[in-house]
């Protein structure tokens, strides 16, 4: 499989005085194509806006710094949940939802996305269909139509329509009223990756949280599984791989370190440092491996399954301990002396191993 899978930071798709959306490409990372993947991220300012809109994709949304509110209407809901939302926080949103954003706070607000594009317009890349503004839905109709569908004069449609003239992203004025964030309403919408509890905690090695349709059930309909990892300083995650068909798209939240992929017939098909706001992507049963700099490194990363399975080829779990010495020895075509030594080692240490 010859790809590329070097890292890439995003690139500004469009914004103003409130903030800016930014997004990865197929064209910049020829893997989102491939594994039919989209990702980008919104940056909201003080009083910074993302007006409604719904996606032709289901995405996991990952608040990556800041805090603020996220609107969101379930299909055939009565009301729109209003969602405080802070660093850390997880949402599974399924194509189709309609979500707003808001950042009520002195702080910016940044809110990743990575979802599966399979059923949108461009597989690699996210289409969002706003609501308002100089690109939304009402400004394709015309005057009678809208007119027509909500009783209203269309003098009174054109002031309605056009008044926006920025394109989804705003700043509104101080004096604006926004709806009341409801704590309530995180209930099943919502984990926070940093107050969850850790299904993987190693000393000195790392932490795990994963996202599951447990921990948060509307995952099962975005079809997608996610976790938060932070490796610390000089640990090493074990060499593994989904074994479940899925790829895993991974995004450096903090920190930065090496990475090496091995592919088909045992080529290194990527060795490169990453670092915080970088993306890349490991392709279908290719095997990756991570090692953290002196200062740790943190990623958060979804896998194209809601309950992803996977396997690690080092450490207690290693698929290796599972296997026949006789078979072993075999395969390497060594000595007996040589493959209990090679079992020996690793016995109590899980997925990650801490800094020598």
């Amino acid at each position: 499989m010859d790809i590329d899978l070097t890292p890439k930071a995003p690139k500004r798709s469009y914004g103003g005085e409130g903030g800016s959306y930014t997004s990865w490409s197929p064209e910049d990372l020829p893997m989102l194509r491939v594994a039919s993947i989209g990702a980008s991220k919104l940056h909201l300012h003080t009083c910074g806006f993302a007006a409604p809109s719904y996606s032709d994709s289901s995405k996991v949304a990952y608040v990556l710094e800041g805090s603020g509110v996220c609107g969101l209407t379930v299909p055939e809901a009565e009301r729109e949940k209003v969602i405080p939302v802070k660093e850390g926080d997880a949402l599974a949103i399924p194509f189709g939802y309609i979500s707003w954003w808001f950042n009520p706070n002195d702080s910016d607000l940044t809110v990743l996305f990575l979802g599966d594009t399979s059923k949108g317009h461009q597989p690699g890349r996210f289409t969002d269909f706003h609501l308002t503004g100089p690109t939304g839905i009402f400004t394709g109709f015309t005057p009678e139509f809208v007119s027509r569908a909500w009783d209203l004069s269309e003098t009174d449609v054109a002031k309605l329509v056009h008044n926006q003239s920025s394109m989804g992203i705003v700043k509104l004025k101080d004096s604006q009223k926004m709806p009341a964030p409801s704590a309530k309403d995180r209930d099943g919408l919502v984990v926070n990756c940093y107050e969850a509890p850790l299904d993987v905690d190693i000393k000195g090695g790392g932490c795990v949280v994963v996202l599951n349709s447990k921990n948060l059930p509307t995952v099962e309909l975005v079809g997608l599984g996610a976790d938060l990892v932070r490796l610390r300083g000089g640990a090493m995650c074990s060499p593994g791989f989904s074994c479940d068909s899925a790829y895993q798209v991974t995004y450096v939240v903090k920190g930065s370190g090496r990475v090496q992929v091995v592919g088909v017939d045992g080529k290194r098909v990527l060795e490169t440092k990453v670092s915080g706001g970088q993306l890349f992507i490991v392709p279908r049963f290719f095997v990756v491996s991570k090692i953290a700099d002196p200062e740790g490194m943190e990623w958060f990363s979804i896998i194209t399954t809601p309950n992803p399975v996977f396997s690690h080829l080092a450490g207690r779990t290693s698929v290796w301990k599972a296997i026949s010495p006789e078979v072993l020895e075999a395969s390497f075509d060594t000595t007996s002396e040589l493959e209990q030594l090679f079992r020996s080692k690793r016995t109590s240490d899980e997925i990650f191993f801490p800094a020598k």
